[in-house]
Parts: structure tokens; sequence; C-alpha cells
């Protein structure tokens, strides 16, 4: 008992292979000897993000389609067929227990060359607009995860689970004491904190946006811990003063959590959830260069909901000023947007996937 293999697959970016690698840490967790093996596509982040976090990852030779006529959409159907021929392989070596797929294009030929096999399939869906893989696959799978309420617009309601999804483990356990947070950035506490969150690499809209209205900002008192990103540091070093701290990434992300009174973000799945948690308020700026506008569908869900505003690229610079000056000068709005936010986190996510894995189990 506990000698299953499990086969993960989702990739292409770290929204499909973060919460897969949540998920493997709590099989490992509950199964000490499970052997575990994940699928990705070839050229794709997760051949290096996988291996860095444990685990053995085979490569397919899958891409997705684009939207205008390319070479690569001609080749599309060749490498189509080499995946499945490759996934069908794979599965019959392995023989695993069950198959979960997180999205992404690996996770297509994988999870049907599983179901043709009858090996159990389960499908975690992170956005609140369901991706074209995961939309593809709902048939093959006996159970479909997922973060939002009214999915059942695009998968059998009677597969749908509300689980929510993976968030770091560190953030959930994570003591968030404020003064202590302060220091460690050098923030004053008597001024308001606004922190900037525009992913890893960054975000160029968002940092051009706040570079435009510094003096905004210093006229309205706030501090700013601003997360530029790696590949924009050296452009906005230059602003760091005691009210700016200018980082290219935050390790101690609990840390900024703790400092921060309001937040303006980009809305992916992960990021939302996250923010779910931390239960602060939040103004989302989705990036529209995203497949299917997932960011802005992922960020409507939550406002319609009153649990947080939004601003969207595009919108006139005064709007934005409006936007903000009525979050920093409401106490009730921002108590209203932290106590619904709040409402919606769903902490135990990877628990409660698994919780579904293992009824496949049986």
């Amino acid at each position: 008992m506990g000698n299953y293999k499990f086969i993960l697959s989702g990739g292409g970016t770290g929204g499909h292979i973060y919460p897969a690698i949540a998920i493997a840490n709590e099989l490992k967790r509950r199964y000490a000897t499970a052997e575990i093996l994940f699928v990705g596509a070839k050229d794709k982040m997760e051949m290096e993000k996988v291996p860095q976090a444990g685990y053995r990852i085979k490569g397919l030779w899958i891409s997705g389609l684009q939207r205008k006529l390319t070479l690569k959409n001609l080749m599309f159907p060749i490498k189509l067929m080499y995946s499945l021929l490759s996934a069908r392989k794979i599965v019959r070596t392995f023989k695993p227990d069950a198959v979960i797929g997180t999205g992404g294009f690996a996770s297509g030929p994988l999870l049907r060359a599983a179901s043709v096999k009858g090996v159990p399939c389960l499908l975690q869906e992170q956005n609140s607009h369901a991706g074209i893989t995961n939309r593809l696959l709902a048939k093959k799978a006996q159970k479909i995860c997922v973060a939002y309420e009214g999915m059942e617009r695009y998968f059998p309601k009677e597969k749908l689970v509300l689980t929510g999804n993976p968030v770091r483990s560190d953030l959930i356990n994570a003591k968030m004491d404020k003064a202590e947070a302060l220091h460690f950035f050098g923030l004053e506490s008597e001024q308001p904190v606004l922190l900037i969150l525009g992913g890893s690499l960054g975000a160029r809209k968002i940092n051009q946006l706040i570079e435009s209205k510094l003096p905004f900002f210093k006229a309205l008192g706030v501090q700013l811990l601003w997360q530029c990103g790696q590949l924009y540091y050296s452009e906005y070093r230059q602003y760091e003063s005691d009210q700016v701290k200018v980082k290219p990434f935050i390790n101690r992300m609990e840390n900024a959590f703790a400092v921060a009174d309001m937040i303006v973000s980009r809305s992916g799945a992960g990021t939302v959830s996250e923010l779910c948690l931390v239960g602060k308020p939040v103004v989302f700026i989705p990036s529209p260069n995203v497949a299917e506008d997932h960011q802005t569908k992922n960020a409507m869900a939550l406002v319609e909901q009153e649990a947080a505003l939004l601003y969207k690229e595009g919108q006139s610079d005064k709007e934005f000023e409006g936007v903000f000056r009525q979050l920093m000068t409401s106490d009730e709005l921002r108590n209203s947007l932290s106590n619904n936010i709040k409402a919606l986190a769903l902490p135990r996510a990877t628990e409660h996937i698994v919780d579904e894995i293992e009824k496949l189990l049986r």
C-alpha cells in the first residue's frame, strides 16, 4: 500500500507548473515511496523548473496553435501525432495509478493516452475561464478541481469539485509581523504602503504607470514597495529613496504582504489565490497579452463579488488616479474589499485536490 505511481502533466507557464509541483509534494508527503513522473513540452520552462523541484520529467514534442498562419501551425498535426505516440509509450511503460493534468499543451496527449488505457484522470483548472486544453479533456477526466464558482459553464457539473488553487506552503504557514517587515524593507510605520507586483519578470505597462505616478503617490503620502521585475530593474532602480523601495524580485513575500496596506497586481490565477489568502485591498491590472484574456476574467470574478478593484491597461492615467484615490481615502472601502477577498480564500486547496486523487485510487 502506498507504492503508487503518478504522472503529472502541466506547463508552458508558471501558472500550470507550480500547482503541479505543489500537488506532487503533497502526494510525496502522504506516500513517501510513491513514484512520480512529470510530462511537459520539450522547449518550455517546466523542463527546467520540475528538475529543480526534485522530480523527473519527460518532454513531448508539442506546442500550441498560433493565431496566424505560420510554419509552426503547419507542423501542429505532425507534432500532435508524434506526441500522442510518445504519451502512449510513457503510459504503457510507467503504468501510472492516476494521472493529473494542470493545463498546458503537454497534458492533452498525456491525459488522452491515459484515459484510453483506463487510468483514472484528474484535471486542475486554475482560471475562472477554463483553458482550451482542459475544456477538450473534460470528457476524459473523472474529476475536475476548480478555483471558482460557476465552472459548469465549461465542464460537466457532476465532475466538478471546488478546491481552490494550490498556493505556496510558506505563505500559508507564514507569521506576518508588520513591525519586523517594515524594518526589513526600511519603511516607516506612519505612512501607508502600496505593494506593486508585476510578476517575477516584471510588467512594462505597470512599471511605466507607477513611474508616471510617483509625484501623485508622494503628494498622497504613500510609500511604495515596487517589485519591478528582473528585466526592468536597471531602468527603475534610480527611483529608490526613503519612500520608494525598488526591487527586482522579492524573495520574502510574507514580509511584503505584511507591510502592504494596499496592493496593485497582475491577476494570474496563482497570484489571485495568494491575494485572497493575504486579504489586503487590491487593484488588479490584468495583462491583456495572455491566452483567452484569462487575467481579466480572473479579476472580474472578484470585482463582481466586490472583493477587488479593476484598472485596465489602456484606460487613462486620470482614471487610475480616481480608482486609487477612492481606495486611499475610504476606510470603509478598504475594509470591505479586505473582508470580501479574504472570504474567497481556500488555503487547503492542495490537500483537497490530493483527497480527490485518493478517491480515484480507491
